[in-house]
């Protein structure tokens, strides 16, 4: 199939850019925003969008490019996923969004494809949010009212669905550097490599003297959006960082899942009991990593 019929702009400015999207909100007139477009092209192909108008963002200045800032990771919206990957700067300081990124399709794919892009895409399956909600990410947008700062549990909303508004464009990704003495891991499950993961968990740990004192999980690809699991976090602080402990933990986590998702590929049963094995896997590994 072929895209339906719409009007192309490839502004030179954000704040040109951002006018559009006002305009044609005004005007009734549906409008997207187009980033990396290895997402959005193949549901214009398919016909599952069907904007009026495109929005390219590759020809605005100041939307790539990856900083440190007083302990915290800037990364442009634009910035391709290819390079966020290979940064030394991202693999050094956040080594836990470095490995998500590369789990992230194909080489091809992470070429073209825009880290913010991902992001404000917000697929269920997606590495990206839960590693957002792990890392307690925060986003920079642009609308028509000036710059506003959005933490990550208020970012994603739910089905492919964020809270930035239909004139509002993202222009930052910003994620604290690891603490030195934290343990990560990021592990999941898909049919094929470089498919959307079927079910998939990420965290983080920190302990002193063998016993863990922080745990942050989120699992990914099961609802409708990335979830944190609070009660798997909670039945490990205090407790031993041991094979029992996972277990209990991660039977924990599984259970508190809210209907996961079922579809031709994996049932919520299947879904459920991947995260049960994921999440016990990921502690143990994010435990070798702290020594």
């Amino acid at each position: 199939m072929k895209p339906a019929p719409f009007d192309y702009h490839a502004p030179a400015t954000l704040a040109e850019a951002v006018r559009l999207l006002q305009q044609y909100e005004d005007d009734g007139i549906d409008a997207k925003v187009l980033a990396g477009g290895q997402s959005l092209m193949p549901m214009l192909a398919l016909r599952v969008a069907r904007p009026e108008v495109l929005i390219d963002l590759r020809q605005v200045a100041g939307l790539t490019g990856i900083r440190e800032d007083a302990g915290t990771i800037v990364i442009g919206a634009m910035e391709p996923k290819q390079l966020a990957a290979e940064s030394p700067l991202v693999q050094q300081k956040q080594p836990l969004f470095h490995a998500a990124t590369e789990l992230v399709g194909h080489r091809q794919i992470r070429n073209r494809g825009s880290v913010g892009g991902s992001f404000a895409h917000a697929d269920p399956a997606s590495e990206y949010p839960a590693v957002a909600l792990v890392l307690d990410m925060e986003f920079k947008a642009v609308g028509p009212g000036g710059e506003r700062s959005i933490p990550a549990e208020e970012f994603f909303v739910t089905y492919m669905t964020t809270s930035l508004e239909t004139n509002e464009i993202l222009t930052e990704v910003r994620m604290p550097v690891m603490a030195p003495g934290t343990g990560w891991a990021i592990q999941e499950m898909a049919r094929r490599n470089g498919d959307l993961a079927l079910a998939g968990v990420a965290l983080t740990l920190q302990a002193s003297g063998g016993i863990c004192t922080a745990a942050r999980i989120a699992a990914f690809g099961v609802n409708a959006t990335a979830v944190r699991l609070p009660q798997a976090e909670a039945a490990l602080v205090g407790q031993a960082l041991n094979a029992t402990n996972f277990t209990n933990a991660a039977a924990l986590g599984a259970a508190e899942l809210v209907e996961p998702m079922t579809c031709i590929h994996a049932s919520a049963s299947y879904r459920r009991q991947l995260v049960k094995t994921l999440l016990e896997r990921c502690l143990a590994e994010a435990a070798g990593r702290l020594g």
